[in-house]
């Protein structure tokens, strides 16, 4: 089985992004959770570590400090935010929490349905009453009910997060931009998913976070968010900046952004919207299994709803164990206010040949009981 993946082509970008990587052991179709990182960046990252041993931590970073601002310069470069004041963080979760502890106004916020079960958890914490923006029957903001809803009861905050940890669906953030700024709204944009994978630049944005280890390929453990200038009190912008560092990590992520940035960044968004495409088809027709996106959604995340009675934490272990092949299991904790059953993500990079897609297809189908 191989569904119509076939019509995939392995392009000159294809071939450079996987030459440029360890041989995978098996299939991966796990970049919304954590992409292969290049050789350049392991041996980036190590070799600060060796540097660190030869002359001391701290002389070690002043030496790392040009490719630090090159990596905060990509992303300024993908945000399309080019006075945006950028700093690292240890993750998504990390710039959430940085930016709603310093937060200094009623603590009232609108976000999607769908919103990341980690994020209400640091929310609650943070003493925010959440509220939920409009939505159409699939799931995508409701542009034509967004500007009436934030009028009639507006929150002093909008978290908005274009492409969700559950689902495949790109949120429409320009619309919510220009909604936040008719109503004098500031907006946060949780880019975790987005970032290096569709298009984020110039969304309109007071802050916009994200991750190293999706998209763009970088190391576990580091994140980034980058705010308008003076969005962050001078208060936590200080301890930002006196807080303890893996700077290794942080040169690794920057050396990733370098390597995104000199793929193309367009280059790699169409590639990915292909690579979404051909995925959707080739396991649309698994037995039992419905992709939940449209074909043509733009993104590269296809998520895979059960058979009744089909445990999809299951068959992932399945895939692993069994065929070598690491995709995501997604428990109803991700998006609690809206999944109302688990389901199986299926995200592959640029790399992925039609050929691994009908591995994956073929694979899912043996392993599906029934």
């Amino acid at each position: 089985m191989d569904g119509d993946a076939h019509d995939l082509e392995d392009t000159p970008l294809a071939q450079r992004w996987r030459e440029a990587r360890p041989p995978a052991a098996g299939v991966h179709v796990d970049s919304a959770a954590c992409s292969r990182q290049s050789v350049a960046v392991i041996e980036a990252t190590a070799q600060h570590a060796r540097h660190e041993a030869e002359v001391g931590g701290y002389v070690a970073a002043e030496a790392a400090a040009p490719v630090l601002d090159a990596g905060r310069a990509a992303v300024r470069v993908l945000a399309g935010m080019p006075d945006a004041e950028v700093v690292f963080t240890t993750g998504s979760n990390n710039a959430l929490d940085i930016l709603l502890a310093d937060w200094p106004g009623e603590r009232t916020l609108a976000c999607l349905q769908g919103e990341f079960g980690p994020n209400l958890a640091i929310m609650a914490r943070h003493g925010f009453e959440v509220r939920t923006l409009p939505l159409e029957e699939s799931g995508r903001l409701d542009v034509n009910a967004i500007g009436a809803a934030l009028a009639h009861d507006p929150p002093a905050l909008v978290h908005f997060t274009v492409l969700g940890s559950h689902s495949g669906v790109v949120q429409p953030a320009r619309a919510m931009a220009s909604a936040c700024h008719g109503h004098g709204i500031p907006l946060i944009v949780d880019a975790a998913q987005g970032f290096a994978h569709i298009d984020v630049a110039g969304i309109g944005a007071d802050a916009l976070y994200s991750s190293s280890r999706k998209w763009t390929a970088g190391p576990r453990g580091v994140g980034v968010l980058a705010t308008k200038p003076g969005f962050l009190s001078e208060a936590t912008r200080q301890r930002i900046s006196h807080t303890e560092a893996n700077v290794g990590m942080h040169v690794g992520f920057s050396v990733a952004l370098g390597e995104h940035v000199a793929a193309g960044v367009e280059a790699v968004q169409a590639r990915l919207r292909e690579v979404g495409a051909a995925t959707r088809r080739a396991l649309a027709d698994v037995r039992g299994w419905r992709v939940l996106e449209a074909l043509d959604e733009p993104s590269a995340i296809t998520t895979l709803r059960p058979p009744d009675g089909v445990d999809a934490q299951d068959v992932r272990a399945r895939l692993i164990a069994e065929h070598s092949i690491v995709a995501t299991y997604l428990g109803t904790e991700r998006a609690p206010r809206e999944m109302n059953r688990p389901a199986l993500r299926v995200s592959p990079h640029v790399d992925v040949t039609a050929a691994d897609l009908g591995r994956v297809a073929e694979a899912l189908a043996e392993v599906t009981p029934g």
